[in-house]
């Protein structure tokens, strides 16, 4: 099966030319040319990479990989054609994996994403997240408690990832909304509450022991 790349990127001669030599490269490639897009894409599809301008319309690169971080691993280059030291450290602080300066040689671009793609290999451990007896598997989309299996919707996957990975931390209903639905869901404002409700009946009735607290009036805590 072939890679996923997400180009987000305004630029249309640049768009072209990271469309045709990955294309070339044997990898699927989707574009976004708007940040807020992008980054809806970006939380709700499957990337294996995210190729990241820094000035976009909607919301700038640094907006749209603080968004995907909260939620999500997938590697992250940006490319930009600022070159200053205080871009490269604020893109990096958000999670950005690495860095290329435009104009780049395409061959460095794909050597950058063999190298990255080479140092997630080795991360595949760190996908797997635990609470007591409790098992999330990013890489196989798997989640089992006390070794038995249990089935999840995209949407509760996400959601439980969103609260394993902010264990033993409160997440407020608008926090969650934004993280696990996006930042411009217009549907019914209590979705959080009712997902929130089925994860619970798959992930704490029957099993030893309450995961998943609601704080009255603060919102919700995945607690060991």
């Amino acid at each position: 099966m072939k890679e996923r790349i997400l180009i987000i990127e305004d630029e249309i001669a640049m768009i072209r030319l990271l469309e045709l030599e990955l294309s070339y490269e044997g990898y699927e490639i989707r574009v976004a040319s708007d940040g807020l897009v992008g980054a809806e894409m970006a939380l709700h599809e499957h990337f294996d990479m995210i190729l990241l301008d820094l000035n976009l319309p909607g919301i700038n690169g640094i907006e749209v990989c603080k968004r995907v971080r909260a939620v999500k691993q997938t590697p992250i280059i940006m490319l930009t054609a600022r070159n200053t030291i205080s871009d490269r450290v604020r893109g990096l602080d958000m999670g950005a994996d690495d860095y290329v300066s435009k104009p780049f040689a395409i061959e460095e671009l794909l050597a950058r994403m063999r190298s990255l793609q080479r140092r997630f290999q080795y991360k595949e451990a760190e996908d797997v997240l635990y609470a007591k007896d409790l098992m999330l598997n990013l890489a196989s989309h798997c989640v089992s408690r006390a070794g038995q299996e249990i089935e999840l919707s995209q949407r509760e996957f996400e959601l439980l990832h969103c609260l394993l990975i902010n264990k033993n931390r409160l997440m407020n209903r608008e926090a969650l909304l934004n993280l696990v639905w996006g930042y411009s869901y217009e549907g019914e404002t209590n979705v959080v509450d009712v997902y929130i409700r089925y994860l619970r009946m798959k992930v704490d009735e029957g099993f030893g022991g309450k995961l998943i607290h609601t704080v009255r009036g603060s919102g919700y805590i995945l607690r060991e």
